[in-house]
């Protein structure tokens, strides 16, 4: 027998072992219809399942999209596998025997390179839990963890670890682990467990964090992210992407909490890895967290192959409304129910949970508001309903109500928007978004956009855009407290996204960037002043981010000041003696500290 019938046998014998109903199964609830079973479509949106699995046939049909294929083509189109790497993964699931052949140079390679790689990564989890139950290495993370009330059977259970500190381990430390292990250099480089110098050698990417390992959805390690201990930026860092890690397609907890998302049909959505452990160690498990990134269409998409809804959860800053703000066209483009719970003020899931409990989350989930309640009510917040601000108003709903699919929705929300409003239906149908504006239009609509910018907050913007890498110093200051403008909040909101890669370039600033006006601000920016260089350019820019830092504590100040003359004012009215002293002990505390600054 040749090796291609061998193979072409091997192929057969996968084909009939494999359970197709099981395989997809683990991806798209499935429900018996006489012979076969039918699902919602994971290719495509839909509400109405049109997705049939053949289970005699060995097949599955989508009657909307036209999808088709056996279980190989589910595996390669769901998981993005090439055909070898899908006939493996599937041979090992369920125990058959592959021939040996010799593979073309190319199918050597990626297998080897995915193989490695992967190798690697489960390599490293070992080595970072090892050094987490290190007696004195581990010391201050197991007291992190223990801080944060993470019990051992959930350090364990997420496979957490912790990666030293150079004056711990070295530099290199990792590297030289996993180099003594047998993985090559460029596989710990292409992994992005290690960066190259560039006067050569490597140095551990990850160093003094807390490691949470990052699973596909066949549970093999793809990637890190790591939580910072002690002082240092970025606070949070993930893996680079990888041949075998795309942030903008995995979500850090799915592949362990799937099924209790498909049990209570329903995924709520954290910004943070502590806050999906913690709401984890209090038994809510239905929750799923992005990498560093702005949910995304395709996080979406894979959310809805397991729940009917999703519920963000998030913090009722500035950061979290635009993120609520922002998932909105996706999760209406993919026709999921959408809601959004915003925590109390002061609050992440992680202190919210664990102050409050597991009752006040579900009471929270519970009364999470619509989409279109909450997407309407942060834009009247925002614009205000004069005469402008409703037409600003118009112009942000037209682009969500583009993404609605569902004819039916839109055209829902179209009579409660235009209620609400004041506006006849026509007018949300009629009006259309602003065509492209000629390059010296634009520059003057950037102008105009800023012009309602106060003094000092635009030469802190224009500070940071020219000098990013001091984003982490200034944000620790309270500027996002400080400086209220929408557009600096935009800025502070994409440069912080940045950053979860580490320090960014001027430029840099541009990727990703989808506000036309900032775009323009940006280049108008860099192309209108010198690029700063010299021997005093380091001492002048200290001086300006100390003026900076020392206003933004100066209006700090001054705020807390006005809410405790608020309080002050508030006591003596109550006639509580007590709290009156204590508020006025305050005030003169606060009093002296602006002295002195």
């Amino acid at each position: 027998m040749s090796f291609s019938q061998a193979r072409d046998q091997a192929k057969a014998t996968v084909k009939e072992a494999a359970d197709i109903v099981q395989v997809i199964g683990e991806h798209v609830e499935l429900k018996r219809a006489g012979n076969r079973f039918t699902g919602r479509c994971p290719f495509h949106s839909e509400k109405t399942p049109s997705f049939s699995v053949n289970p005699q046939g060995q097949f599955y049909h989508c009657f909307g999209c036209g999808e088709h294929g056996d279980v190989f083509s589910f595996m390669m189109k769901f998981h993005h596998m090439e055909f070898p790497e899908a006939l493996k993964t599937l041979a090992q699931k369920f125990g058959v025997s592959l021939p040996e052949r010799k593979l073309s140079q190319a199918e050597q390679e990626q297998l080897r390179l995915r193989d490695a790689l992967y190798q690697a990564n489960e390599e490293a989890v070992l080595i970072f839990q090892q050094a987490l139950r290190h007696p004195q290495w581990g010391k201050n993370a197991r007291a992190y963890l223990e801080h944060r009330e993470i019990p051992q059977e959930y350090i364990e259970k997420y496979r957490l670890g912790y990666a030293p500190g150079p004056d711990q381990g070295g530099w290199q430390y990792l590297f030289d682990q996993l180099s003594a292990k047998g993985v090559k250099p460029a596989v710990i480089e292409q992994v992005g467990l290690a960066v190259r110098k560039d006067r050569g050698g490597y140095y551990d990417r990850f160093r003094s964090r807390l490691l949470f390992p990052i699973n596909d959805m066949s549970g093999r390690v793809v990637a890190f992210g790591g939580r910072i201990l002690g002082e240092g930026q970025p606070k949070y860092m993930n893996s680079p992407e990888s041949p075998i890690f795309e942030k903008s397609r995995l979500l850090f907890g799915l592949q362990q909490h799937r099924q209790a998302i498909r049990q209570a049909r329903r995924a709520l959505v954290v910004e943070g890895n502590f806050d999906l452990l913690s709401l984890a160690v209090h038994g809510i498990e239905n929750v799923v967290a992005p990498l560093g990134t702005a949910l995304t269409k395709p996080h979406i998409h894979s959310l809805r192959s397991y729940s009917d809804e999703v519920v963000l959860l998030f913090d009722a800053d500035a950061a979290g409304l635009k993120a609520a703000m922002r998932s909105i066209p996706y999760l209406l483009a993919e026709q999921v129910e959408g809601k959004v719970a915003l925590l109390p003020k002061g609050h992440d899931p992680d202190s919210f949970v664990r102050e409050q409990g597991a009752g006040a989350v579900d009471e929270l989930v519970r009364a999470a508001r619509p989409l279109a309640e909450f997407a309407f009510d942060t834009l009247v917040q925002e614009y205000g309903l004069t005469l402008s601000g409703k037409n600003r108003i118009v112009g942000e709903l037209q682009q969500l109500l583009a993404e609605a699919k569902d004819v039916e929705q839109r055209e829902l929300m179209i009579a409660h928007f235009s209620e609400k409003l004041g506006v006849s239906p026509g007018y949300f149908q009629g009006k259309r978004a602003p065509a492209p504006q000629p390059e010296e239009e634009r520059v003057v609509r950037t102008n105009l956009s800023l012009k309602s910018m106060a003094p000092r907050d635009r030469q802190l913007l224009d500070f940071l855009v020219l000098h990013p890498e001091n984003f982490a110093e200034l944000e620790a200051a309270g500027m996002a407290e400080v400086v209220k403008h929408p557009l600096a909040q935009e800025m502070f909101f994409h440069m912080n996204r940045l950053s979860q890669d580490g320090a960014c370039q001027p430029e840099d600033l541009l990727i990703g960037m989808a506000d036309e006006v900032l775009q323009g601000y940006i280049v108008d920016l860099l192309t209108a002043l010198p690029a700063h260089g010299g021997g005093e350019s380091g001492e002048s820019d200290r001086d300006m981010i100390d003026e900076l830092l020392c206003w933004l504590e100066n209006e700090r100040q001054r705020r807390d000041g006005a809410s405790l003359q608020q309080r002050i004012a508030d006591a003596e009215r109550s006639g509580n003696i007590e709290l009156l002293m204590q508020l006025l002990h305050e005030k003169q505390t606060l009093q002296k500290k602006r002295q002195s600054i």
